[in-house]
């Protein structure tokens, strides 16, 4: 069992049950910032996803263009964990505020650069490396992000409602997602896609870039203004350098328990959310088909985050992790394996599937920001939050390659049931190894 820490350095306390006036605010800030974190995330997956042939040299394979789908994905994750180092360290350094700030802004602007890029007519190869660039760019942002807004909700909200807020917060997970895809189910029935020259491979696809950025400038424009500094943050006692102090033999073990966890997590989420519209537009189903099935399931999602932090409240935030950890190697590999092998093919089916399937794995989320902020001390937690959270993410990168090996072994559209099985197990032994943390003190 890994040691867990709390901070002896007791800061200006909020009420155990109200959330304070500037408190509201810092939830506030990391909901919405978490919202357009995730909207930038998955734009590449809902929204360019039917436009990629616009970036393409003609006569692609479809695994190889799947391939190139996943990899361009895969990048903003890449910059995440160099993104949680950064901003880890500024978050512990200077501050949760300055950082998020920086964090919001920088996403706003590379954003907005990837929805003006040529396609591969103009710029040949140049324009899906300058969007391979322009994701880990954002990637890094994104990393940053999270990494200062969510520990300082945390450290504003009141003990007995961290696993409620901190549930609320990540509901911006699937809250971003129904924006790509409502905005790119919009853009589609008006602009549809096609081939290289269609309305929406041309210039639809950037409607929803735009959207976001111009989502991230109003919210760095709210937080501007609005946003506090943490009162735990100021109060306690800092260290010299964060980082080194993460690394160290007093907190590597809490360290490598929640790097365990979050890789499974990344792996179910690469399995399931990043995989599966690669694998449905493989088996020929229609991108309109493949958005609503993703609209509704995160609608269910939204609510399921909230309600998994909010139970973690009561029973435990190991007992909610362990719960989704064990149904992600066990009930899910079989309802997904009969999506795929012929549930995608009648309309309703798949998308009762498709809900099913991510009901059962992706509502862990709504556990994590509670969990990890307080498996870490004031003077390193922004630095373990983000490094934590997001360095997991480098081996669950390779996925697409892992599912290009499997292809060898077994047809290629089963491969994601593998990286979900492989990704339960990690989170099964991630939370047992870790202790309960519901009632640490800040």
């Amino acid at each position: 069992m890994v040691e867990i820490m709390s901070n002896p350095v007791s800061a200006k306390k909020t009420s155990d049950e109200k959330l304070s006036k500037d408190g509201k605010k810092t939830v506030t800030t990391a909901f919405l910032g978490f919202t357009v974190d995730m909207i930038d995330v998955y734009l590449p997956i809902i929204a360019l996803a039917p436009a990629m042939i616009y970036f393409q040299p003609a006569n692609l394979s479809p695994t190889i263009a799947t391939t190139l789908y996943f990899t361009i994905f895969v990048l903003s994750l890449i910059g995440r964990p160099i993104g949680s180092f950064i901003f880890g360290f500024l978050g512990d350094k200077i501050g949760r505020r300055k950082t998020t700030l920086i964090a919001i802004l920088g996403l706003s602007v590379t954003t907005f650069m990837i929805a003006l890029l040529p396609g591969y007519s103009v710029w040949g190869l140049g324009g899906i490396i300058a969007i391979a660039a322009l994701r880990f760019l954002s990637g890094i942002f994104m990393g940053g992000e999270y990494t200062s807004a969510n520990p300082l909700a945390m450290e504003m909200s009141p003990k007995s409602k961290r696993g409620l807020f901190g549930g609320l917060i990540n509901a911006g997970f699937p809250l971003g997602t129904i924006i790509v895809s409502v905005s790119t189910l919009i853009t589609l029935s008006l602009l549809p896609a096609g081939d290289a020259t269609a309305p929406y491979s041309v210039w639809g696809w950037r409607i929803p870039f735009l959207l976001g950025a111009l989502l991230s400038l109003i919210l760095f424009i709210y937080s501007y203004f609005e946003l506090p500094e943490s009162e735990v943050w100021k109060t306690s006692k800092k260290t010299t350098n964060p980082l080194k102090a993460l690394f160290s033999k007093e907190h590597f073990g809490q360290l490598g328990q929640v790097f365990l966890l979050m890789s499974g997590v990344w792996f179910v989420t690469n399995a399931i959310i990043s995989s599966l519209p690669g694998m449905l537009k493989m088996l020929n189903v229609s991108s309109t088909t493949s958005t609503y099935s993703q609209l509704f399931a995160n609608i269910v999602l939204f609510v399921l985050f909230i309600l998994a932090g909010a139970v973690s409240q009561k029973v435990g935030r190991k007992s909610v992790l362990t719960i989704f950890g064990v149904l992600s190697f066990t009930i899910a590999p079989v309802i997904y394996f009969f999506l795929l092998k012929g549930g995608y093919q009648n309309p309703v089916q798949l998308m009762i599937l498709v809900i099913v399937v991510h009901a059962l794995v992706i509502p862990v989320f709504g556990v994590l920001t509670s969990y990890i902020t307080e498996r870490f001390d004031t003077s390193v937690r922004a630095s373990g939050y983000g490094v934590g959270y997001s360095l997991a993410l480098v081996i669950p990168a390779l996925t697409p390659f892992i599912m290009l090996g499997l292809q060898n072994f077994m047809p290629y559209v089963y491969t994601p049931i593998v990286i979900l099985i492989i990704g339960g197990l990690c989170i099964t032994a991630g939370a047992l190894l870790g202790p309960e943390t519901k009632d640490v003190d800040f």
